[in-house]
């Protein structure tokens, strides 16, 4: 595997724990209501609901990590991304249109490059 495509899978591993730190343990604080324009309210109601999605972003980013590191993790890596795409897809319809481009394009750049190079 070429080094810019570890680079943007990397990328990817990196944007997947930060979603997970933010939606489990800082979804009701200060930084987190202001990052996902949250009430306190509605972040203390949902606080549950969003460390479990949280926790879900933690494993792609275990995915992830594990076919970048392990021998012929090729097919994993494409499984994880697109999963990652597909979330970022059905997240951008439901939620923000914005995930399309903070979750799904990082994971398309990722993948098409995986594909290129294999």
């Amino acid at each position: 595997m070429d080094t810019l495509t570890t680079i943007a899978i990397s990328i990817v591993i990196l944007l997947h724990v930060l979603f997970m730190i933010l939606e489990m343990f800082l979804w009701n604080t200060t930084l987190g209501r202001k990052i996902f324009y949250l009430k306190e309210d509605f972040a203390r109601q949902s606080a549950t609901l969003a460390a479990n999605q949280g926790l879900y972003n933690g494993f792609l980013a275990a995915g992830l990590l594990w076919g970048l590191l392990s021998t012929g993790g090729f097919d994993a890596l494409i499984f994880f991304l697109g999963c990652i795409i597909i979330a970022g897809i059905y997240g951008a319809i439901t939620a923000n249109r914005s995930i399309l481009f903070i979750q799904a394009l990082p994971a398309i750049i990722a993948m098409t490059l995986l594909v290129l190079n294999h």
